[in-house]
Parts: C-alpha cells; structure tokens; sequence
C-alpha cells in the first residue's frame, strides 16, 4: 500500500481513538478516565507516532508504542494501587515492541516481515507475562499449572529451531 495512503489510514484510526476517548466519560461518565500524571507518558509515545507519520520514519512507531505501552501500564497502576505488579508487568515490553515492529512495518510497506516478527514478539511477551503473572499471584488464570506454559513454550522454542534451516 502507498505510503501516504497508510499514514492517513493511520492517522483517521487516530482521530477515531481520540474521538472515543472524548466521547466515552460524556455519554459513560462512570468511565470517565482520571486524570493523572501517567497520561504525559502516553502522550509523549502518542507525539513520537505523530512525528513519526509527519516526517515519513515508520520506525519512530517502535519507542512510540513502548513510551505508550508503559504509559498505560503506569496509568492502570496507577488506578489500582496495584504497584506491585511491576514483578510481571514487565514481560509485556517485548509486546510493545512487537507492537512497534508491526506499525511500523504497515507504515513502511513491509507488513509480511513486520508481522511475523512483531507477533512473535507479542507471542512471547504474552507467554511470559503469563508465566510470571502467575508464579508471582498476580494472575489465577493457569493456577497451579501455570509451568505447563513454560514446558509449551520450551517446546515451541525447540520445533521452531529444529523447522529452520
């Protein structure tokens, strides 16, 4: 897809997502998002997109989703009081990342590499962000079993290599 045709696809979904994020706490006022001092981290990673887009560097989309990612991390422990959660919120930052590659690789054309590369990524933050969640007691989603996913992931760590030439 042409370049400038994905920027301004990207930067409708943006006026789209602000627009919610506007139109939400008037017609929910129970969901109202409190201000705080994290949305200036969220705002920085929005801005690095924002120049990103403007100055035609797709790749300024990865410490955009990372400085974001964070942001809303910080702004959800922020919410709860939950700051303890920093022992497995960690893992999802190879997310962010992946998130990056992936935006960045639809903003520069490249979308088939971005994909498998950023989901990979994504994939594996996921599976760690369950396996610490769980052995810390953030997350009762596996329960005792929480190490059968760390056995998965062994083992699709082992086929993937023994698949690859």
């Amino acid at each position: 897809m042409e370049r400038k045709r994905v920027s301004n696809l990207v930067g409708g979904l943006i006026l789209i997502l602000l627009g919610l994020l506007f139109l939400i706490p008037q017609l929910l006022p129970e969901w109202a998002p409190r201000v705080s001092w994290s949305w200036f981290v969220i705002g920085i990673g929005f801005l690095l997109l924002i120049i990103g887009l403007v100055t035609e560097t797709p790749g300024l989309a990865i410490p955009a989703c990372i400085v974001g990612g964070i942001g809303g991390l910080l702004y959800w422990q922020d919410l709860t009081g939950n700051w303890g959660s920093w022992t497995y919120t960690w893992t999802l930052i190879p997310g962010f990342v992946g998130a990056g590659i992936v935006l960045s690789g639809l903003l520069g054309g490249r979308a088939g590499r971005a994909l498998r590369e950023g989901g990979t990524l994504i994939l594996i933050s996921l599976a760690l962000f369950l396996v610490f969640g769980a052995a810390f007691g953030g997350l009762n989603v596996l329960g005792p079993y929480w190490p059968v996913l760390l056995i998965g992931l062994g083992i699709l760590v082992l086929i993937r290599n023994l698949i690859r030439k």
